[in-house]
């Protein structure tokens, strides 16, 4: 069985710093990116709506399954970090809703594509942590990126993102609140190979 690493985060933690660094330094590494654009153009070529409730059902079918299949596509390699993984999907699924103040039955509207994500959950996951200021600095110094939904996704997920995943046992968390870029492409690339040299 491959080994299956995620990292995890706000938007604007770093991740996609530490994934490049980790593409640099650790060629070893299988890494897989978020894979979205097919789901993306089967949302819009559909007319779904993410906040009515049987569209929001049908499009975390499609993200949900998209997950299953990366972790498929992991299974060729002895080990693969991921820039957000199942866990990241089915975090979304129950709690977008609920950031809008919504009382959406889920678990029942999507069984089979939760069991299925369910085995595909990565064995580790590092969390990068920082604060709201630091996340706003680190948003407005990346021009490459517009982060529309940065604001959204800060003030009403993140607090629910954080109390989903912390605690867990199989989340480490690194604040990254005062370092560099390399200095956190190093301490992820040390975890990795923590993890890696343990299989």
């Amino acid at each position: 069985m491959a080994l299956i690493l995620s990292l995890q985060g706000c938007m604007a933690v770093g991740k996609t710093t530490a994934i490049k660094y980790l593409q640099q330094y650790a060629p070893y590494i299988n890494i897989s990116y978020e894979s979205n654009s097919d789901v993306i153009e089967e949302i819009k070529r559909r007319k779904l709506n993410k906040n009515r409730y049987e569209d929001y059902v049908e499009i975390q079918k499609l993200w949900l399954m998209n997950e299953v299949w990366r972790w498929e596509q992991a299974q060729k390699y002895p080990c693969t970090v991921m820039d957000f993984g199942a866990e990241e999907i089915e975090f979304y699924t129950f709690n977008y809703p609920k950031s809008l103040g919504l009382e959406w039955e889920i678990e029942k509207a999507l069984e089979p594509e939760l069991k299925a994500v369910r085995r595909c959950m990565p064995d580790r996951i590092l969390f990068l942590n920082a604060s709201e200021d630091a996340l706003r600095r680190h948003k407005e110094m990346d021009m490459t990126r517009s982060r529309e939904f940065f604001e959204y996704y800060l003030t009403h997920l993140f607090p629910l993102k954080r109390d989903w995943f912390f605690n867990r046992p199989d989340v480490d968390i690194l604040n990254v609140e005062n370092m560099n870029p390399n200095e956190v492409g190093e301490r992820v690339k040390e975890w990795v190979d923590y993890c890696y040299d343990k299989i």
